[in-house]
């Protein structure tokens, strides 16, 4: 048997300590090649960081919620031929003891993002449901669709899809026995949801249960929670927005009937061309980027008494991660047709969820999309993402009856939120900028868009 040395990678340049999160193998526990084997989380990014080599996990040398420096060895794995089978889904970890000197790196481990792995089903995972990159190799190597995986019920927490449950359907798919299944989940949500998904928070932070805190909030009146790395520094970000620039609210109806019809009739085939389901944001998207050349001030950011307009539009898209908020950015989204923009919406929203963003896939954007209609909301007022200008809000997409010449009509009907900074941006522009978007998108070109 020969050891690999794993190490905490640098997953950027300006990086130069990770936070481990949880880890997915204790040891004891046989790992595969690629397999998730720890959660890392830094000041930018959380990731799912995959064994650099099948084996049996020797040991862990730092617990979880320890900050580490990059390339310092955290784990030991030895490794032969025969360590190629996973065993069933770890219980929590027991670390090692924390040693303090870092030992020279045998092998570097990368990131889930640079790993070349088996390609994962496209369709995107529903709003609201995560499922791990290895239960989606198993329904790619298994020919189990999207749709098949949104209706297995899943007996992980928080009713997530294990190893354990895939398996299972796959050998009742074999052996022709009755399938249990529950109705499939919404992927971007056109109407109110049935309902917000479930909590999050109780699987994602850590309880603290000692110190004087405690002692202040007993349990069980009381429950005290540590913010993760990355609610933190969100947490940061949107104090210090809000400290920097003059929030301005703008809300215009958007009529989205038109595009709705565009959408049904071009759904089927779209999804069997692209592999994915066609959705609303690639709409909303070619429309901002068309708004955005229209009135490149809203692409700008401020730098003292100078206003930096960019020639370019990199455009943020906000996505609920189980950790919590993260607005991946499609870079030069005004080169890209709509088809691809609808890629690369697909592409960055499933690897956000499955925790395989890079920190250049959360860097550089110029104009940010939040969806917070996913959620059944209808109207809200987000934070700016600094050093940006504006931010566009998108609220849920429901039937209403409007009144159209003199005629009361049922209409699909949203509401838009534009926040904007005031020191740059005034009623006018940020009015000009939301009309544009939503005259775009209330008289869609159906050739143009698919």
């Amino acid at each position: 048997m020969s050891k690999v040395e794993v190490v905490m990678p640098q997953l950027g340049e300006s990086l130069t300590e990770g936070t481990i999160i949880k880890w997915h193998k204790k040891p004891g526990d046989k790992v595969k090649k690629d397999e998730t084997l720890l959660e890392i989380s830094t000041d930018k990014v959380d990731s799912e960081i995959p064994s650099p080599a099948s084996g049996v996990v020797t040991s862990l040398l730092f617990e979880e919620q320890k900050t580490v420096a990059v390339r310092t060895v955290i784990a030991e794995i030895d490794t032969d031929e025969s360590a190629a089978v996973v065993s069933e889904s770890p219980k929590p970890a027991a670390a090692a003891p924390s040693r303090e000197a870092p030992k020279p790196a045998a092998q570097v481990m990368k990131p889930a993002s640079s790993v070349q792995q088996a390609p994962m089903p496209q369709p995107a995972p529903a709003a609201g449901r995560f499922y791990s990159p290895l239960v989606l190799n198993i329904a790619r190597e298994e020919g189990i669709s999207m749709s098949e995986l949104e209706r297995l019920p899943g007996s992980g927490e928080g009713g997530r899809v294990s190893k354990k449950d895939i398996l299972a359907y796959v050998d009742r798919k074999k052996t022709g026995a009755p399938e249990t299944a529950q109705p499939p989940m919404p992927a971007m949500a056109p109407s109110l949801p049935s309902g917000p998904p479930a909590p999050r928070i109780e699987s994602t932070l850590k309880h603290i249960d000692t110190g004087d805190l405690a002692k202040k909030y007993p349990s069980p009146q009381y429950e005290i929670l540590q913010m993760s790395n990355l609610i933190q520094k969100m947490a940061d970000h949107m104090v210090r927005s809000k400290q920097t620039s003059p929030h301005v609210y703008e809300v215009h109806e958007v009529d989205m009937t038109r595009v709705d019809a565009v959408r049904r009739r071009n759904a089927e085939t779209f999804e069997k061309r692209e592999g994915f389901k066609l959705t609303y944001m690639p709409f909303i998207c070619d429309a901002v980027v068309n708004a955005l050349k229209q009135y490149p001030i809203v692409n700008s950011q401020i730098e003292a008494d100078k206003i930096i307009v960019k020639k370019f539009v990199n455009l943020g898209i906000a996505v609920a991660t189980e950790n919590g908020l993260i607005v991946p950015v499609i870079k030069n989204a005004d080169e890209k047709n709509f088809t691809g923009l609808a890629r690369a919406v697909n592409d960055l929203a499933v690897r956000a969820r499955s925790k395989r963003l890079s920190l250049a896939d959360i860097e550089g954007g110029s104009f940010t999309i939040t969806n917070y209609g996913g959620f059944g909301a209808m109207i809200g007022t987000p934070i700016i993402n600094q050093p940006q200008v504006a931010i566009l809000g998108i609220g849920t997409i429901k039937k209403r009856p409007v009144v159209i010449n003199d005629a009361i009509a049922i209409r699909s009907i949203s509401y838009f939120t534009l926040s904007f900074d005031h020191r740059i941006v005034d009623g006018a522009l940020g009015g000009s900028f939301l009309s544009s978007v939503v005259h775009q998108l209330e008289e869609i070109d159906e050739k143009r868009v698919v």
